[in-house]
């Protein structure tokens, strides 16, 4: 583990190519926008604004907004822009629906004419410029999906909104070196991009999951895709502000995390991912999964015994690395988005600095929700049901343009 830390740390991110530039509007791909929305009427409204006004020919994409069986005012909002908006298309589940976000996505894609295949949440803020910067990354043949770096719009509320901001940068940072090292890029749900040829390769996303990202991660792997990151512009999203939800929200997320492993193991352990692939998840498992669940039952045997944590010295090693990813990460966001501040000045630094000891703290919470999650996937069976998070809207700015 301390091997492939070093190799983590020192890997050089792939470079970015340029924004793709085409003399005559046919020559740019076509490319199909997927909204899954549930009681969205606080944001989704800015939402279909922002994608029906984007920088790119309004005849080479489309929009489709999935009303999951809103109970609010969402059909209203939706009703009305699509007057004004052409190219945005509404269909709307019953209530007898299945199969959650997955369900609703599988309903359109396979009908969609994109040959890429855009997803984001209902809260999502989107630059202009979005989708001229994430497509040229789909020139490597072997790219199946573009995740794009998500920003927390709202993250000046309160300290658990700046803790998701820089929860969000050393999830950019490990991004970027594992894919520099030929490991794993991971979906995040919003802000994805799917090519539609690796999407027909296995039949859309899985119904059976409640993280449809980080299992259509896997499954694109399993299927020898490779994903891309974008730092740069970031999509926005608006972070939890209460404890309460955050804990619902985290605690997915760790149930999910765990289940593509339970799903997926054996063919993980036949290596058809490839070796770094593989040597990769399994390190990622060890960090973010195993260890934080560990963490406690051997801090008690070592003050039941008076004696050092057996996982002193791996414990040690993560929160060294943990610190130098979200420093480094909230770097590289502040140098690309303020292309004028001095990058080594003693004040920023000093700043980044203090945003990532509070970061740091802010990431504790992961060793309750997840020794929570370990405890109770062990007894109880797989479940596809969760708390929806609500969306209040927000006029923060991110600093699109």
């Amino acid at each position: 583990m301390g091997a492939h830390a070093l190799r983590v740390l020192f890997a050089r991110p792939i470079p970015v190519p340029e924004p793709m530039v085409r003399e005559r509007s046919e020559d740019y791909p076509y490319v199909s926008i997927l909204v899954a929305a549930k009681n969205e009427e606080a944001v989704i409204g800015s939402l279909v604004e922002d994608l029906c006004n984007l920088d790119y020919p309004s005849e080479r994409y489309d929009l489709w907004v999935i009303d999951d069986n809103s109970s609010d005012r969402t059909p209203l909002v939706l009703e009305r822009l699509a007057a004004e908006h052409p190219q945005l298309n509404i269909i709307r589940r019953s209530a007898t629906a299945m199969g959650g976000k997955s369900g609703a996505l599988n309903q359109v894609w396979s009908v969609a004419k994109g040959d890429i295949i855009a997803v984001f949440d209902a809260d999502a803020q989107v630059s202009k410029d979005l989708l001229r910067r994430v497509l040229p990354l789909f020139e490597r043949e072997q790219v199946g999906a573009v995740q794009v770096r998500k920003a927390i719009a709202n993250a000046t509320t309160n300290l658990w909104t700046r803790g998701q901001a820089a929860e969000m940068a050393i999830d950019s940072y490990f991004q970027q070196q594992r894919i520099a090292l030929g490991g794993i890029g991971e979906l995040r749900g919003n802000g994805q991009f799917v090519r539609r040829t690796a999407l027909e390769s296995f039949g859309g996303w899985n119904e059976q999951t409640i993280t449809d990202d980080l299992d259509l991660t896997l499954r694109l792997h399993l299927d020898q895709w490779d994903i891309d990151f974008l730092l740069l512009p970031a999509v926005g999203e608006e972070g939890v502000t209460r404890a309460v939800g955050l804990w619902h929200q985290r605690s997915r997320w760790a149930e999910g995390g765990y289940q593509r492993y339970l799903d997926y193991w054996r063919l993980i352990a036949r290596n058809r991912m490839g070796r770094r692939k593989t040597f990769d998840l399994c390190m990622f498992l060890m960090s973010q999964y195993v260890l934080p669940t560990a963490t406690v039952p051997d801090l008690m045997m070592a003050i039941a015994r008076s004696s050092s944590p057996m996982l002193l010295p791996v414990t040690s090693l993560m929160i060294m690395l943990s610190f130098v990813g979200m420093f480094t990460g909230l770097r590289r966001i502040e140098a690309g988005m303020q292309e004028t501040l001095p990058r080594r000045s003693a004040r920023a630094i000093a700043a980044t600095l203090f945003q990532t000891l509070f970061g740091q703290l802010y990431m504790l919470h992961w060793i309750p929700i997840m020794v929570s999650t370990t405890a109770r996937i062990s007894v109880r069976p797989k479940r596809l049901k969760w708390v929806k998070t609500i969306h209040h809207g927000t006029d923060e700015e991110l600093g699109f343009e």
